[in-house]
């Protein structure tokens, strides 16, 4: 297989026609838009709280693996990481339901959000570019937004015209899970009309580990003797990914109109999965230990593995007209059908379902002595079902509709923004309906008070509504480990959020501070009872409301040391920490602090980076949740383009073979981050 990938690999780099250049870095996209930010222009030195954006290139030699783990070295966002088969963003400490991952600016319509064993429908290697916005800013896209927004931009609906053919491809083999990746992209255009192609696969095999699965910590709470680091590797983590889509645009002269549809299937273990699933009184009977694992007795046939499918069709629009106060409007929307069976003992035992629509309606104001804005409309509708012996959720019909307005008033030394969002949203069963009605609104204001200064600030009140399993989940929720009630009595989740924001460019020196501070009414949290379910055999956790505080930061500092010409020498250091508390006590895997040094040596034709990434200890652990300790990791890589457009790379990730925990896994003292692994690449752009 791994052979077949590479020749496929380099028959499409030989097929290819002459380089026309290669998508820049996210260091050299100072003054690029973000199209998260809002609907009309708002470039990335000009936003007001904390935001990151990767290009192509950045997502080509990102961390490998799913779109938790391509974003976890960005300072403030972690992964949920259940194996290399399911992650979601965590950021600032929040995850779930309280990041929002949308794709082109909509939502995913899977089930994600629901359950941390659950992948995201969309893979990394799809993505134009993604960006990723921290905190509660992203008012356009109402309160799932309470922790973040992660935007997966692609490239299937052309939005400007294509003279010819262009496109990418790219492929990838690493070490520490025998993984191969293939993914190529082409556009073509004739006249107005632009049709695009775009194809991936990812393959890798259970992962590498330099120390035993479960940590010290969890055999000694459970009374078992550690035998100190043993090497191994964390069983059932296998994943398997393709994806294939198409596009049609039609690009005039007053703008753009297009269509897309995607197919994902994915298949992934969940490691840890069986571990919790056996009954037997005698625990040791069950356990799955490297030393002596049974093959008759914990085969691949034990694992729990998840088959799973999702059909999108996407349509998006622009258009220049002339109504009123508005130059523009534009339009996107995403219909998808998702399915994934979870699968054990070789026979499907739970089926998740999830289908449904949402659109967007944009009217972008037009730019007046540098006031700028707009309004906008937002509808869902999906229906969610689940089936079979983990059925801990009831099928649930959500509907959702909210109207919004942005407002940013620039006159180049100062300025100000607002906004305003008022949401309905539903959810119905066959017993209960619940209804939220939510107002959010923000206001910031900055200054550039010299060149390449530039302060600002941000206050927002955001309310989000709970979901289907805060509400009425009942059963046994093997990936938390937890028998979950839900209470249908919830009220609305509401933060009040302040954001402070420092860049400076100038000289050899680039530096991006973030400060923020977040009170929560209404906090929703999963607390545990104390009572265990008689035929899980689980703990008992409730869904309760309580207040809480979370606060930190994120920095980013760069500085040139030498340059000459084309050649130059920097250094760069990241920092990020966070802070989180209920009137219940610590919420539960809240990061530690990380801190990150660089070097990086970059010439006309190579690049070379050295980094040591430190990550603290975590003693703060909300009850049952065990503590995490530090680890520190050296990453390296080398960059080559000899030509344009075409590059090869070589990293390798966790040198030194440190075992290494995220505090923000379910899996944490089950599944340790991959070992020592190094990773060759190839690329081409024409």
């Amino acid at each position: 297989m791994r052979k077949s990938l590479l020749l496929a690999s380099a028959g499409l780099l030989v097929a290819a026609g002459p380089a026309l250049g290669q998508t820049s870095g996210r260091g050299n996209e100072i003054t690029e838009v973000v199209v998260t930010a809002a609907p009309f222009v708002v470039s990335l030195d000009s936003v007001t709280t904390s935001v990151d954006v990767l290009t192509r290139d950045d997502l080509d030699t990102a961390n490998a693996g799913g779109l938790g783990e391509a974003l976890s070295d960005l300072p403030g966002v972690r992964s949920s990481f259940f194996g290399p088969g399911a992650s979601r963003p965590v950021i600032r400490g929040l995850a779930g339901p309280r990041v929002l991952v949308l794709t082109n600016g909509v939502g995913m319509v899977d089930a994600s959000a629901l359950s941390p064993d659950h992948q995201v429908a969309v893979d990394p290697q799809e993505a134009r570019r993604i960006e990723v916005l921290r905190g509660p800013a992203a008012l356009a896209y109402g309160g799932s937004a309470i922790g973040g927004v992660v935007n997966v931009i692609d490239d299937r609906i052309a939005e400007t015209p294509v003279d010819g053919i262009e496109g990418r491809v790219f492929g990838a083999i690493s070490s520490v899970d025998t993984g191969e990746m293939a993914s190529g992209a082409l556009k073509a255009g004739t006249g107005p009309w632009v049709f695009s192609l775009d194809a991936l696969r990812r393959q890798t095999e259970d992962y590498d580990v330099p120390t035993g699965a479960e940590s010290r910590r969890q055999l000694v709470a459970e009374g078992e003797e550690y035998l100190g680091p043993q090497s191994g590797q964390v069983e059932n983590t296998a994943v398997t990914i393709d994806s294939y889509g198409a596009g049609l645009s039609y690009v005039g002269e007053a703008g753009f109109l297009g269509l897309a549809v995607k197919q994902t299937d994915s298949r992934y273990g969940v490691p840890g999965h069986a571990h919790e699933h056996g009954h037997d009184d005698d625990h040791d009977d069950d356990h799955d230990h490297d030393e002596d694992h049974d093959e008759d007795d914990h085969g691949e046939e034990e694992g729990v593995r998840i088959d799973l499918k999702q059909t999108r069709y996407d349509l998006r629009g622009g258009m220049n007209l002339a109504l009123g106060p508005f130059e523009r409007v534009r339009v996107s929307g995403g219909y998808a059908d998702y399915e994934h069976v979870e699968i054990e003992d070789g026979a499907p035992a739970t089926r998740f379902l999830s289908e449904g629509w949402e659109g967007r309606l944009e009217l972008v104001q037009a730019e007046r002595d540098g006031w700028q804005g707009a309004v906008g409309v937002q509808a869902l509708t999906r229906d969610f079902d689940a089936q079979g012996d983990e059925a801990y959720v009831p099928a649930v019909e959500i509907a959702e509709a909210g109207v919004f307005t942005l407002q940013r008033l620039d006159r180049d030394s100062w300025g100000v923004e607002g906004g305003l969002r008022f949401d309905r949203r539903s959810l119905e069963t066959a017993a209960v309906k619940a209804e939220f009605d939510n107002v959010s609104a923000s206001f910031g204001a900055f200054l550039r008070p010299a060149p390449g200064w530039y302060a600002g600030f941000s206050l927002s009140r955001t309310a989000r509504a709970p979901t289907e399993a805060e509400l009425f989940a009942e059963g046994a929720h093997i990936a938390t480990r937890a028998f979950e009630v839900g209470n249908p009595n919830l009220d609305s989740e509401v933060s009040y959020a302040l954001d402070a924001t420092l860049h400076y460019d100038g000289g050899p020196w680039d530096a991006d501070l973030h400060a923020f501070a977040v009170r929560y009414e209404g906090f929703i949290d999963l607390r545990p009872t104390g009572l265990e379910d008689a035929e899980s055999e689980l703990g008992v956790f409730t869904y309760q409301q309580t207040d809480a505080e979370f606060w930190g930061g994120e920095a980013e500092v760069a500085y040139r040391l030498w340059q000459d010409g084309d050649r130059s020498f920097t250094l760069e250091g990241a920092a990020d920490y966070v802070r989180g508390d209920t009137d219940l006590g610590a919420p539960a895997r809240i990061p530690p602090w990380s801190a990150t040094g660089r070097a990086i040596f970059a010439t006309g034709w190579w690049t070379g980076k050295l980094e040591l990434r430190q990550v603290g200890e975590q003693p703060r652990v909300a009850e049952g949740e065990l503590p995490t300790d530090g680890y520190r990791m050296i990453n390296a890589s080398v960059v080559v383009r000899p030509t344009d457009g075409f590059k090869v790379f070589l990293e390798g990730r966790n040198l030194n073979d440190a075992e290494a925990r995220e505090h923000a896994s379910f899996l944490k003292d089950l599944a340790p981050l991959p070992g020592r692994s190094f990773r060759l690449g190839v690329g081409y752009a024409f």
